[in-house]
């Protein structure tokens, strides 16, 4: 039986149904994004175009149809091989799970994937979303929290912010030092500005993303203001030293916070707080009402307390897989557990005397072909 036959089972004799569907050439799928609030980003026929260029994943996104040829649902799917994970067929993260105007198309989506990863013999399937309405729909499949989002709610005017006073008192320091905010202007600033990335995901122990990724979303969605790069500068005697930057996805109703550089010695300039104060203002001017800070990484406090004291609200970040992982790390459908037991010490002690000391050191050059290591090992 093949994978239209196992859909006309599911689906019956509903007028809608599943098709493949190519997001670059067809108008549909963006104009489906238009008419729901709930779209993002990370949907976006542009940004999917440069995550399959980039990486080289291999697309598959689907879409429902009904027998008009109108879309009444969308979810954005790529394969990829990972060194360990073998071949997985996952939406994009963040979060950019299946979007649809009725339940029914949802399903049907959800279902689709599920076959189509059996097909492509992967040992997985996954998408995240923002909300578990999903729930046990298709063969049990539910929604494990992940993590939280922390969003700000905007006002419509600038002035009618309430913010925390220490964010005022830093903004006002930051102002007296000498910082200064402005756009990006072109790619040359984009790649200077790559460097303090680099710099950045090193502190951080994270393996940055590599500079062409950077260079295509810049040269695709900065011209339709999809992508703004904020840059935070120190001006002294006429001279201008980059300090910081934060790099922002727009889309409807949000700007999503998504990538970060800055100097470690220059913290006490504050440029974070002005950087993201000044996004903020801009983003009321604009007639935007949410306001992304981004997730935050498991243990780490004081980004969690950096972005509350913000006033933003908690939004959790549910995965969907199959086959379906237990909160216990257990594969249902084999009941072989994830977890590594007693090991996890160990490897946690490599981790922390090895690995950190290591990674922290590397130079800036070898933590960039790391990026485009990191790139080829995902490639399909």
């Amino acid at each position: 039986m093949n994978v239209e036959q196992k859909l006309d089972e599911v689906i019956g004799h509903s007028s809608l149904r599943i098709i493949e569907f190519d997001p670059q050439t067809d108008p549909r799928w963006e104009t489906l994004m238009n008419h729901l609030p709930t779209s993002v980003i990370y949907q976006h026929p542009t940004w999917l175009g440069v995550l399959e260029e980039a990486y080289g994943y291999k697309p598959i996104h689907l879409a429902c149809e009904d027998a008009t040829g109108a879309l009444h649902g969308i979810l954005p799917l790529f394969y990829r091989r990972g060194l360990r994970t073998g071949r997985i067929c996952l939406s994009p993260p963040p979060v950019a799970g299946p979007l649809a105007d009725n339940e029914q198309a949802g399903i049907m989506l959800i279902q689709a994937a599920i076959e189509r990863s059996r097909v492509e013999q992967a040992v997985k399937f996954q998408f995240t979303t923002r909300s578990t309405s999903l729930d046990h729909c298709v063969n049990n499949v539910a929604g494990m929290p992940l993590h939280e989002t922390y969003e700000l709610a905007l006002p419509e005017q600038p002035d009618l912010l309430h913010l925390d006073g220490r964010i005022r008192r830093a903004v006002k320091k930051a102002t007296r030092l000498g910082m200064q905010i402005r756009p990006a202007e072109n790619e040359r600033e984009l790649r200077i500005w790559y460097e303090l990335y680099l710099q950045t995901m090193r502190r951080l122990l994270v393996v940055p993303q590599p500079y062409h990724m950077f260079e295509l979303a810049w040269q695709r969605l900065h011209p339709r203001g999809l992508l703004r790069l904020l840059l935070a500068e120190q001006v002294e005697a006429g001279q201008r030293r980059l300090v910081a930057g934060f790099l922002f996805l727009q889309w409807g109703q949000t700007i999503s916070h998504l990538y970060t550089g800055w100097r470690r010695e220059d913290q006490d300039l504050r440029p974070n707080d002005l950087l993201h104060w000044q996004a903020i203002q801009d983003a009321c001017t604009e007639g935007l009402r949410w306001y992304d800070f981004g997730n935050v990484p498991e243990g780490n406090q004081s980004m969690a307390q950096f972005k509350s004291k913000w006033g933003t609200e908690t939004r959790m970040i549910y995965r969907y897989s199959y086959p379906l992982i237990s909160r216990g790390g257990t594969n249902e459908r084999t009941g072989v557990s994830d977890q590594r037991g007693q090991s996890g010490s160990l490897k946690s002690a490599i981790r922390d005397y090895i690995i950190t000391p290591l990674w922290q050191h590397l130079p800036i050059k070898v933590i960039e072909l790391a990026s485009e290591w990191s790139r080829a090992i995902h490639y399909y």
